[in-house]
């Protein structure tokens, strides 16, 4: 996978914010707010009126913000900016932004007079993803607001633009794990989504700690929705708690380069072993890497290097339990289940942490 422009190519949140309020036109098409209190995306250049600091995250591409969970504002029309030279690119978003709620195929791409191949490239060019990709992901997006407010499924499923209760509810459960029914009333463990410069992050918790972070494209995100699931008696609700709202409110310092300290009690799913090497990961500094035999040796286990990399592997706390500090002996990146562009931005991130020290 290709890495994609990111956020720290940018200049710091304060700089951007006075660029937001003063509307400067020299960030046109580089940079973009996504606004939390609203769930929508704009240039720095909208007419609209402009958020508080604490409300902003700061983007370098369309593709970012849409990853995080943002919609396109309709004042400035900042997805625009990404395609203003392709005509068919220019139409499909005109129609999507029409209807936002529409289910949309090839079939209807091609009714467009257009060749769904060459949609499909054009697309993943300037955005990072499919049209029918963006199609779904603001339509899903529609249903889960609907029932983090208590609706029903079937009217979430409507909102959503789902034709049927099951395009739902199967697209549902490829994102959490389990049916959409099954994340409403009384919960044992609450989830919910958290913006990153790196894509859209779900995070799990109970009221006092946080149980999985991930992001949002790891393949094995729906098999460890599922075994928490199983934990709690099936019953994983949507909405905040305590420690999700702390989980994100130390992840900004984070990634806006202040600080790599995290103070978010955990509970940590696994073995014992599992657990003593998550453990010991916690206690690599932000700006070191180790191998997976230097790993094994501090943990007073030399010969357990192949059991270690599958702990590695197995954990569901991103980030805070911090795996992708762990590389090869010859210092390539090896496997990361968030994708490798994702570890070295991590590694990138954190070296300039370091270095503030």
């Amino acid at each position: 996978m290709t890495k994609e422009p990111d956020l720290f190519d940018l200049p710091d949140p304060q700089t951007l914010y006075t660029a937001l309020q003063s509307r400067d036109p020299s960030y046109e098409g580089r940079a973009f707010v996504g606004v939390t209190t609203t769930g929508i995306f704009c240039r720095l250049t909208c007419p609209a009126r402009k958020p508080l600091a604490q409300n902003c995250r700061w983007f370098g591409t369309v593709a970012e913000c849409l990853d995080a969970g943002f919609r396109p504002c309709r004042r400035c029309h900042p997805i625009a900016t990404q395609a203003e030279g392709d005509p068919a690119v220019q139409r499909l978003l005109a129609a999507l932004e029409a209807d936002p709620g529409r289910r949309w195929s090839e079939a209807d791409v091609q009714a467009q007079g257009f060749d769904p191949s060459t949609i499909r490239r054009a697309f993943r060019r300037h955005f990072g993803m499919t049209f029918l990709e963006m199609a779904r992901h603001a339509r899903l997006r529609q249903g889960v607001t609907r029932l983090k407010t208590g609706d029903p499924v079937i009217e979430a499923q409507l909102d959503a633009g789902f034709d049927s209760a099951s395009g739902f509810r199967q697209a549902f459960a490829r994102l959490f794990g389990h049916a959409p029914k099954a994340m409403q009333g009384a919960a044992g463990l609450w989830a919910d989504w958290i913006d990153s410069p790196l894509g859209g992050m779900i995070a799990v918790a109970d009221s006092r700690s946080l149980h999985l972070l991930e992001f949002v494209g790891r393949k094995a995100l729906p098999a460890e929705l599922k075994r928490l699931s199983k934990g709690a008696g099936g019953r994983i609700g949507l909405g905040r708690t305590p420690a999700i709202d702390l989980t994100e409110a130390q992840l900004q310092p984070y990634f806006a380069g202040q600080s790599g300290g995290f103070s978010v009690p955990l509970t940590l799913h696994g073995t014992p072993f599992y657990r003593a090497v998550w453990q010991q990961l916690q206690r690599i500094p932000p700006g070191r890497t180790v191998s997976y035999g230097q790993l094994a040796r501090e943990l007073g286990r030399p010969t357990a290097t192949r059991a270690e990399a599958q702990a590695n592997g197995a954990n569901q706390i991103a980030i805070l339990v911090p795996c992708h500090r762990v590389i090869g002996a010859d210092g390539s990146l090896t496997g990361y289940g968030g994708g490798l562009w994702r570890k070295q931005a991590l590694i990138e991130l954190e070296t300039r942490i370091a270095g503030m020290a």
